[in-house]
């Protein structure tokens, strides 16, 4: 065994180490003591979820869980407490540690998200652990910096979760999903086609959800041989109408189309302007809307008219 399978067996050892309606029904609550979920079982289901078919359920996406007050981002809490209001599917953000055990950060260093400084990859686990998220208004809050591996299995049952391409070496992100045996709950970001065939070739039933933002994107996915079936679409933070075309081809091919508001719509002047936004884009005809609000954005759509879908046999009301 050569010194770099030494190191990559070392390293996915200890990645998964233990550690301690057409619209989405939306519920007010204050206790957020129950959960609304999505059963999915398989990865077919997780497949047919996300596959367009012109009568689906509008779907909301937590960017990095949401940002809410007393809730930090990338934590399990900001998962909780969205699911508490609404069923949403969630990316997160990988990071790498010092002794290679993958955590949830969205940025290089501890800085603006926890009462610690420095880079994620001067630190180990443990060390790591000593530290205390902050919410996005600064409040230091009791959450620690969470692994992968938690994620993964807290969220088994529950949701889906979209791991974002930050850090962490594609073959390990690849290896920790076949470890846990979690493709029928966790898909993978990625920006080329490229990146999706070295996924496929490991993970044959992985669902990606693809940067097409341009028809030479589509073209290349396409020349790639990447299944249709097994892809959600991220357009970009906006709709343009001159990729009109290029929604219409994603739709044809039976791929839901992802606007990321986050750096967009969230950041309207009012709650009405932002929430008229929301609508707009389900209106327009996108599938997913993926958000720092995502229990506004859920607020937004559930007032939009309702048609039946196959898609809700996916849905409970309630978890405990």
């Amino acid at each position: 065994m050569n010194i770099a399978t030494k190191l990559l067996t070392r390293v996915l050892f200890l990645t998964i180490l233990p550690v301690t309606s057409a619209v989405l029904p939306f519920q007010s609550v204050t206790a957020q003591e129950k959960l609304q979920t999505v059963h999915i079982h398989s990865a077919e289901d997780l497949h047919e979820f996300f596959r367009y078919t012109g009568n689906d359920i509008p779907l909301v996406s937590g960017h990095r869980g949401g940002i809410v007050e007393g809730y930090p981002e990338n934590s399990i809490a900001a998962l909780e407490n969205t699911l508490g209001y609404t069923h949403a599917f969630f990316e997160v953000d990988p990071r790498i540690t010092q002794d290679n055990i993958i955590v949830l950060m969205h940025d290089e260093t501890l800085d603006r998200t926890t009462n610690g400084t420095g880079n994620v990859s001067d630190y180990t686990w443990e060390e790591l652990q000593e530290f205390r998220l902050v919410d996005h208004l600064g409040n230091e809050t009791e959450n620690r910096i969470p692994s992968l591996a938690e994620v993964i299995e807290w969220s088994r049952g529950k949701t889906i979760i979209n791991l974002d391409r930050k850090d962490v070496p594609l073959e390990m992100t690849a290896e920790i999903i076949r470890k846990m045996d979690a493709e029928a709950h966790v898909m993978v970001t990625v920006h080329s086609a490229e990146q999706a065939r070295f996924y496929l070739d490991r993970l044959p039933n992985i669902m990606f959800s693809a940067f097409v933002r341009t028809m030479e994107e589509f073209d290349d996915y396409d020349a790639e041989g990447i299944p249709w079936g097994q892809m959600i679409a991220y357009v970009g933070p906006r709709i343009e109408e001159q990729k009109q075309e290029l929604y219409d081809k994603l739709h044809n091919k039976g791929v839901m189309i992802m606007i990321g508001s986050a750096p967009s719509h969230d950041h309207l002047e009012t709650e009405a302007e932002r929430l008229q936004a929301y609508q707009r884009l389900v209106k327009h005809g996108i599938d997913i809307i993926e958000s720092d609000r995502p229990v506004k954005v859920a607020r937004a759509i559930s007032d939009l008219p309702s048609v039946k879908s196959s898609k809700q046999k996916y849905f409970n009301k309630w978890e405990l």
